[in-house]
């Protein structure tokens, strides 16, 4: 890890400052949790398989004209991001049913949603990051009228775009959760933060219907690292 001073330390990464008052290193770690740390485990490599699957990630979607923090990978562990003003929002893109959403609803696992469900959580694991909903966005000055359509826009073109990706690869994405935050330099301008990697996907194999996320530890299902390494292959990207 670089010796230079952790600025956040969460459940599943660092973010160390560099000299550069712009940008961050983001440091990806072996950690694993679930049910708001409740359950934990270190697994060695996993941070080093999730920082390769979301830089591969990111960069796909920077092509396809999403804006991220993205910059370069540093290394196995480290990728070098744009410093942000995160927003306490989770925005997660649902396209089947599972996980809180099948016990919200009486819906049964599997169910293919008609069209994609976009749902804000407030980040905060005090709180167990509830469900909020528009007007709570508004009320806390999260984001304005305007901002919360372009995070949805955004939302729902980084769900095409992975969803095709997972796709060609036989995976189904069946939902995802996304952060996003405020350059440092513009306040005004709203990009892509976070990670994208089977922490944060739920997963599944097109034939099988195996899970291959973190649902693996979360519901005891086997080996959790070996399910991320099946991502990885499929995608063709190298450790």
């Amino acid at each position: 890890m670089s010796p230079n001073k952790i600025i956040y330390e969460g459940k599943a990464k660092s973010i160390i400052e560099t000299e550069d008052p712009l940008t961050v290193i983001q440091y990806f770690k072996d950690d694993v949790t679930a049910f708001n740390k409740e359950k934990y485990e270190t697994i060695e490599g996993k941070g080093i398989i999730n920082n390769r699957i979301s830089a591969f990630i990111m960069e796909k979607l920077e092509k396809a004209g999403i804006n991220t923090h993205f910059i370069e990978t540093l290394n196995e562990r480290e990728q070098l991001i744009k410093k942000l003003k995160i927003i306490p929002l989770e925005i997660v893109v649902r396209n089947i049913a599972a996980g809180s959403f099948c016990k919200r609803f009486s819906i049964k696992e599997g169910e293919r949603l008609s069209s994609p469900i976009i749902e804000f959580f407030y980040k905060n694991d005090s709180l167990s990051d509830p469900m909020v909903n528009e007007n709570h966005v508004l009320y806390f000055g999260w984001l304005s009228h305007k901002e919360i359509e372009e995070v949805k826009a955004t939302t729902l073109k980084i769900n095409t775009v992975l969803i095709d990706l997972f796709l060609n690869v036989g995976i189904d994405l069946v939902d995802l959760k996304l952060e996003f935050g405020r350059l440092m330099s513009d306040n005004t301008k709203i990009i892509l933060a976070d990670e994208i990697s089977p922490d944060n996907c739920r997963l599944w194999d097109k034939n099988t219907y195996g899970k291959l996320d973190k649902d693996v530890f979360r519901l005891s299902l086997g080996d959790l690292k070996k399910a991320y390494l099946e991502v990885a292959e499929k995608l063709s990207i190298k450790l």
